[in-house]
């Protein structure tokens, strides 16, 4: 049994079987999706596109964690394909590892996936991120803001000289040569619309996932929240809704994770004061039209509807 209080969990020794059949069900289901995209009514190439591609980043998240095999390059085989076209692998794998490190989590000073503004952020900014605080304003505009936000934030450390954006970026390119000629050469695939029904649903999946789980709370215990009862999104997300359960044991695999939360609920809920969601239907219904927390960081004030059950 995994000694909670030590936050620890065994690398592993061996292929981790179910993540790799997963790997080869999201690839294949890909290549699949793609080469018959014109046979595909369009709303279920949707769907179909949107999961897979979001499934694929899920995917990534528990390769950057060290899974499925002892041998890093040989994960990073696994998940360095770019379904998502815009996102380097590299670039996920150092802001993730950073978040992890991050001694003080949802805080923009420090944690490179916080969604809070500094104080005295600029207008544009404030306005960005007042659309994104919504659910409805998250899932329809943020992964146009979310990706050119990103591409912004790269420009800059590529004009800067940074080697290792350089090499991330380079990295990047090589990687996605094979991707295009897959979707151009191979499936005629427009690129368009591989956006439409790829990599914008996608994207907001993931968005979907990352946008409750964590908050400004004064506690930094309490700013990792759980969604229960999501066996769908639960598997989408590799069961990443239980999020203090992956940040209490952020080297355990997907498949284990269930039983760690079960067996420790009481202690994990009682760590992070209590927030936890019943599915994403709550999340929704909470904060579809309401902002889900303020937009600058600032632990514990929190608007009306915002506080979490």
């Amino acid at each position: 049994m995994t000694d909670l209080t030590k936050n620890t969990y065994p690398a592993p020794h061996a292929i981790e079987w179910p993540t790799l059949v997963l790997a080869l069900v999201i690839h294949a289901g890909w290549l699949a999706a793609t080469f018959w995209h014109d046979r595909i009514p369009p709303l279920i190439l949707v769907a179909v596109g949107g999961w897979l591609v979001a499934w694929h980043g899920s995917l990534q998240h528990e390769i950057i964690h060290g899974h499925p095999t002892p041998w890093r390059r040989v994960n990073t085989i696994l998940g360095a394909a770019p379904l998502s076209l815009w996102l380097p692998f590299e670039a996920y794998r150092r802001s993730h590892l950073a978040h992890h490190a991050a001694e003080h989590l949802a805080d923009p000073a420090h944690d490179p996936e916080s969604r809070y503004l500094t104080p005295g952020a600029g207008g544009a900014r404030r306005l960005l991120a007042r659309i994104q605080a919504t659910l409805l304003g998250r899932l329809a505009l943020g992964p146009i803001i979310e990706i050119t936000d990103f591409f912004a934030g790269q420009a800059l450390a590529l004009a800067r000289g940074d080697k290792a954006a350089w090499k991330v970026w380079a990295i990047h390119l090589l990687t996605l040569v094979p991707i295009l000629v897959w979707l151009h050469g191979v499936c005629h695939f427009p690129l368009a619309l591989y956006g439409l029904y790829f990599v914008y649903p996608g994207a907001a999946l993931s968005l979907l996932r990352s946008f409750a789980e964590h908050r400004a709370e004064a506690a930094p215990a309490h700013r990792v929240a759980v969604v229960e009862h999501a066996p769908l999104l639960g598997l989408l997300f590799l069961n990443n809704n239980l999020h203090a359960a992956h940040h209490a044991w952020p080297g355990a695999p997907w498949f284990d994770l269930d039983r760690l939360y079960v067996s420790h609920r009481d202690r994990l809920l009682r760590d992070n004061g209590g927030l936890v969601y019943d599915g994403y239907g709550d999340v929704a219904r909470r904060f579809l039209l309401r902002a889900h927390d303020r937009v600058e960081f600032a632990p514990g004030a929190t608007v009306a509807e915002g506080q979490a059950a």
